[in-house]
């Protein structure tokens, strides 16, 4: 062992049992070090989970990116497309991308006794990834998409299965308008009112209310023939990544791919609101971190001068003796390690304790109509808690580089007579 380490090691075991002026500071220093990587690390795993949650709710029911045709109609509803497409193998063979599946989307009316409100239909296939919904049922099943015959159930949402007292079971009359080539002239078009009776077979819930409030599931082949569309033609197609992060990129790779009459379109650029909020907390994350990180630093800045000022005979003799600014100096940064380390240790000892807590038993809850979540969510990330400490500790010592040059004007013979 080095007699830097022997001399700190002495001073920090020392800092424990005596009575100097400097003790209560040091204690808040620590406090400070414990109550800021606390904080760091609640807001990460806050931020990240709640980022985490919304993204699911959002891709959820529309997947990471979206394959439809180019054009400048601005409806939802997009226009047919053959499913036989070459870029589908290109597809599948990509690592990054999960699953292939089809849609299309019809707007309408629902009509009950009483009220009438408006419902975006979408068409799903036997290809089509049911887990979100499964996962997010309240009620009644999710009906199955058979190849061979059409089902007339649907899977509607439950902010308007409480708006028009829908259950499940219950049967509802769905009207549309559809646009089909005129008889006398094949150039022109004529628009008819069309209806479907379905029933109710479930009610999801995803919370997420501006997606989910008007959304309901039905099999595509209703509006393949609402639409007048032959067994073939789509909508479109919804592809679900592997990673998330990589959702721009794959995005222009895919737009490379499937030509000139298509388009794809990330779920980012579908709703550009609710990802613009989401990056808006990536900056209040790092706001609140580098206050933590600015405070800790500050405190322990404190507490390392007021120690040399209650040491400055002990550094005198060390210089007398021959030791080197350097050595001193090195005595006094392996000190503040060790109460850094200490710090950090209680604050993640309290902030992972504090996390744990609330994924176990959500104490604190967010009202859903605002935040679409009913608890504040949790989102452990060990490289991030690692990243945290690891940045604490380094700015932390960088900061104590200024309070030991001090050390350099401490002259032995003033500081052996220092009372």
């Amino acid at each position: 062992m080095n007699f830097h380490n022997f001399i700190s090691k002495r001073l920090f075991r020392d800092q424990k049992k005596s009575r100097n002026i400097s003790r209560p500071i040091v204690k808040i220093a620590i406090g400070g070090i414990a109550l800021g990587i606390a904080v760091m690390i609640l807001s990460l795993s806050i931020v990240t989970g709640f980022q985490n949650e919304i993204k699911n709710k959002v891709i959820g029911v529309g997947s990471h990116v979206n394959i439809i045709k180019l054009d400048n109609n601005v409806s939802l509803e997009p226009q047919p497309i053959s499913k036989n497409q070459i870029f589908l193998t290109e597809l599948k063979n990509n690592s990054n991308i999960k699953h292939t599946q089809v849609f299309a989307i019809k707007n309408g009316i629902v009509k009950t006794k009483t009220e009438n409100e408006g419902i975006i239909l979408k068409g799903i296939d036997a290809d089509y990834d049911l887990s979100y919904l499964k996962k997010n049922l309240v009620d009644g099943n999710v009906f199955n998409v058979n190849a061979d015959s059409s089902s007339n159930s649907i899977l509607i949402s439950k902010h308007l299965s409480d708006k028009l007292g829908l259950k499940t079971g219950e049967k509802i009359l769905v009207y549309f308008v559809t646009k089909k080539k005129s008889i006398t002239d094949e150039e022109s078009f004529e628009y008819e009112q069309r209806v479907r009776n379905f029933k109710i077979s479930g009610i999801y819930d995803t919370g997420f209310e501006d997606i989910d409030a008007q959304l309901a599931f039905v099999d595509i082949k209703h509006i393949q023939k609402i639409n007048y569309w032959n067994t073939n033609e789509v909508g479109g197609f919804e592809i679900q990544l592997n990673d998330f992060n990589k959702i721009d990129s794959e995005t222009e790779n895919i737009n490379e791919l499937i030509g000139y009459e298509l388009t794809a379109q990330s779920i980012k650029q579908t709703y550009p609101g609710v990802f613009g909020w989401l990056e808006l907390m990536d900056s209040n994350a790092i706001i609140i971190i580098s206050l933590m990180l600015i405070v800790a630093s500050i405190n322990m800045i404190s507490a390392l001068l007021i120690l040399m000022l209650e040491k400055t005979s002990s550094i005198g003799l060390l210089k007398a003796l021959g030791a080197a600014n350097q050595d001193v100096r090195k005595i006094f940064l392996n000190l503040s390690f060790k109460l850094i380390t200490k710090g950090l240790i209680i604050g993640n000892i309290i902030g992972l304790a504090l996390s744990i807590a609330q994924l176990k038993f959500k104490f604190f809850t967010l009202e859903k109509e605002t935040y679409y979540l009913e608890f504040v969510p949790i989102n452990f990330n060990l490289f991030h808690i690692l990243l945290l400490n690891v940045g604490t500790i380094t700015l932390c010592m960088l900061f104590m580089l200024l309070p030991t040059l001090v050390i350099n004007k401490i002259s032995p013979i003033k500081a052996i007579r220092f009372n």
